[in-house]
């Protein structure tokens, strides 16, 4: 069925707006042109599809898809897509229903594939969610493997089917292949996968895959959910954990693996024998375990990682500001800067607070600037219209913003922006404190995508905590919070129990005694 489109032939205007263009002699708005491709049967598909989409409706669904195949409406990827994932999503849900809407599902993944439309990896991955609905890993994995022919590259999501399938079943080998071809293909495993691979791999007693697949967790995830603290437990109390390691080692490859690796871990293997001695335990503010009293080690951050995540940072900044505004930024903290510590104003200043309180942004400014090496004043960054509107108009708020702008301590960012990008480029490329309580999860810095920002992040926030008794700063760790391997063999795991900020953060102890 081929497309048509409507094109409108009264006379228009020589003012018209500028988004119209002229196709075929006729002037059509861009605005006509959405409302005919919403209105044609395709749009208005891909309208109620996406609306069952959103209520999980599976069986609506299949009954407009069915209605559509019969009407010789023309079927596009998002459609097949959509029915994809009502098909995965719902064939669990009831028993009696899950052989027939899986069937279904297939059908359909086949009938897009005869009608010649061309898939893309959220067409593999709900197929391959199929299959593990199924409980048919090997099927989901194939599934994974044939996207490359179709130039496509697979997703993280696109393993998690084969890979928590084989798992479950325990099919060692099998899971270990997919880990491989994630490897291969340059898809970095989460906690999640790491988990159940860990789990797996202790099941079974392969200590070599445990130590791999913990030092993995230390690269890449650092602080481990409950779930996988019980699991990394569970080994160290395990008759074979306690039979697996070196009695005598070489000392001196030990230390030249910690200095290579920047500190915390050494990577040489299992060290020591017998029973492991397993404590959840607190770290004291020296990093000193609460347990076996030994002091956890800071990590070094090398320099030119640093440089060339503010390099990164300004690149995507670039993408998202005005470009003439952030490059006039950059030019003024080359001119006014270094700064030994940068403040994310906004939130400082809202921090248990109803309104916004220059007030508690002075104390914060003021006690920086007194711990300060060169008593300098931090850098404070606020929107512009935080300068120039509401509580910044009177007289006492006017002389703080004042005393700031003269000394060159003061940052307004032009209308529009995202103050998040000022704030973080200034401290990153300052090499200083950032001080804020913003946790820097969301969407902005998932962005950067790159296991250095949580450790430049760990060595660099300064958070705060409001009380009765006044404003406290909590200054970055002296130790690093990340999984530890010591130079005696012991290990220590951070959880993301606690935040040491209201409550203190719960850590796995395992060690045990060196002869």
């Amino acid at each position: 069925m081929k497309k048509k489109a409507t094109f409108c032939n009264s006379a228009i205007s020589a003012t018209s707006r500028s988004d119209e263009k002229a196709v075929g002699g006729n002037v059509v708005s861009k605005r006509l042109k959405k409302k005919v491709r919403r209105d044609a049967p395709e749009g208005v598909l891909r309208f109620k599809l996406d609306m069952c989409s959103k209520a999980g409706d599976v069986v609506e669904g299949l009954r407009l898809y069915d209605e559509a195949r019969r009407n010789g409406v023309e079927l596009n990827q998002h459609h097949y897509n959509v029915m994809l994932y009502l098909c995965s999503q719902n064939g669990g849900e009831n028993g009696s229903d899950l052989k027939l809407i899986c069937k279904r599902g297939f059908e359909i993944f086949q009938q897009m594939i005869i009608d010649k439309v061309p898939p893309n990896e959220a067409t593999f991955t709900n197929a391959a969610r199929l299959a593990s609905v199924m409980e048919d890993p090997e099927m989901a994995f194939d599934l994974v493997k044939q996207m490359k022919g179709f130039g496509i590259m697979p997703k993280l999501r696109s393993y998690g089917p084969p890979l928590f399938g084989f798992c479950k079943k325990g099919m060692v080998d099998k899971a270990y292949e997919v880990d491989a071809h994630m490897i291969e293909s340059g898809v970095v495993a989460e906690e999640p996968e790491l988990s159940s691979l860990l789990k797996i791999s202790a099941d079974i007693n392969n200590a070599d895959k445990v130590y791999e697949l913990l030092h993995r967790l230390r690269t890449s995830v650092r602080q481990v959910m409950e779930s996988t603290v019980r699991v990394i437990e569970d080994w160290f109390k395990s008759e074979h954990a306690a039979k697996t390691g070196k009695e005598n080692w070489d000392v001196i490859k030990v230390k030249e693996g910690v200095v290579r690796g920047g500190g915390g871990w050494h990577g040489q293997g299992w060290l020591g024998h017998g029973q492991w001695r397993v404590v959840r335990t607190q770290m004291n503010k020296k990093g000193v375990c609460g347990s076996c009293g030994e002091r956890l080690a800071c990590i070094d951050i090398d320099p030119r990682e640093t440089e060339n995540f503010a390099i990164s940072l300004s690149k995507l900044a670039f993408g998202r500001e005005v470009q003439a505004d952030f490059i006039q930024f950059q030019e003024w903290l080359q001119q006014h800067g270094p700064f030994d510590a940068v403040v994310d104003g906004a939130n400082v200043s809202l921090i248990n607070q109803q309104s916004f309180n220059f007030s508690q942004l002075n104390t914060v400014v003021n006690r920086l600037q007194d711990t300060s090496p060169s008593k300098k004043l931090p850098l404070v960054i606020l929107h512009k219209s935080r300068v120039n509107g509401g509580p910044a108009q009177s007289p006492y708020n006017k002389k703080l913003l004042e005393r700031w702008k003269n000394s060159g301590a003061l940052y307004a960012t032009p209308a529009g922006s995202n103050d998040d990008w000022y704030w973080l480029y200034a401290a990153v490329s300052c090499r200083c404190l950032l001080v804020t309580n913003d946790e820097m999860r969301d969407h902005l810095f998932q962005l950067l995508g790159t296991s250095f920002f949580p450790r430049w992040k760990e060595k660099h926030q300064v958070r705060l905590s409001v009380s009765r008794s006044g404003i406290a700063l909590h200054m970055p760790p002296p130790y690093s919070i990340v999984i530890q391997e010591s130079e005696n063999g012991g290990w220590h795991v951070p959880t993301t129990t606690g935040d040491d900020l209201e409550t203190p953060r719960q850590w796995l102890c395992a060690t045990r005694s060196v002869k």
